[in-house]
């Protein structure tokens, strides 16, 4: 299978960001990101567990098992670590605080988004990524307007025992906060992006030591995203080549 496309890369991309997870609740906010985590149970994750709430818990033959309602997950799941949630962003700063909320002041803003939603809880209790299709300086701000999801800063000054903003995975490349004191640094580029290309989208400064090529679907990942998780190819809607 050939002519790979960006949609396709970004797919496992966001599939790459729960390896290791094992056996923990995932909830991929966004068709990309549920695309990649529905990618990963099917091979190189098969025990987490794809839910955003209330849930019937079946085998993989389709067999229910017992049931998880919502209230659980809120006394069991989310306040302990096991959770692994990928959000969409509106902002994002190099501290790692995230904005969904509105743009510009608080008291009066330019724009109203979502809200804060379950943004400052996400980012408090357990492992959150950030999806973000369109990369640019709009996004990648030098600070949010307003903090919805928790960045390092903030995390540290309130002792927060499971915070963990993961990666950002965006339509040009990966990044994380995995410099020294948490600095933003680039991962990787998807293939016909260019270090230059993240660093113009973006308003804060990268490290970019060490950036690698995002890697490519194999064959069995482009079939399986082809022909069974994405047959209609809606992906190409959200990520054009």
């Amino acid at each position: 299978m050939s002519d790979i496309s960006r949609a396709e890369v970004a797919v496992v991309a966001c599939a790459e960001l729960f390896r290791g997870d094992g056996e923990i609740v995932v909830s991929p906010m966004g068709f990309i990101p549920s695309l990649g985590a529905r990618l990963a149970r099917q091979t190189f994750e098969p025990d987490i567990l794809l839910s955003d709430g209330e849930a019937y818990l079946m085998t993989p033959d389709a067999v229910v098992e017992g049931w998880q309602p919502f209230r659980k997950v809120l006394d069991t799941v989310v306040p302990r670590g096991k959770r692994h949630v990928v959000m969409g962003a509106n902002q994002i700063d190099g501290e790692g605080n995230q904005n969904i909320s509105a743009i510009g002041e608080h008291s009066q803003p330019k724009k109203q988004l979502l809200g804060v939603r379950g943004g400052p809880g996400n980012t408090a209790n357990h492992r959150t990524s950030y999806w973000v299709p369109r990369h640019s300086k709009r996004v990648f701000v030098d600070r949010v307007d307003i903090v919805s999801g928790v960045g390092y800063a903030r995390a540290r000054e309130a002792g927060l025992r499971h915070h963990d903003v993961h990666r950002v995975v965006t339509n040009l490349g990966v990044l994380d906060f995995g410099g020294e004191d948490h600095a933003p640094r680039l991962l990787s580029v998807h293939p016909g992006v260019s270090v230059d290309e993240v660093a113009a989208a973006t308003s804060f400064p990268l490290i970019t030591d060490g950036v690698t090529e995002t890697r490519l679907p194999t064959e069995a990942e482009l079939l399986l995203i082809r022909t069974s998780l994405d047959p209609k190819s809606s992906r190409d809607k959200e990520v054009p080549s």
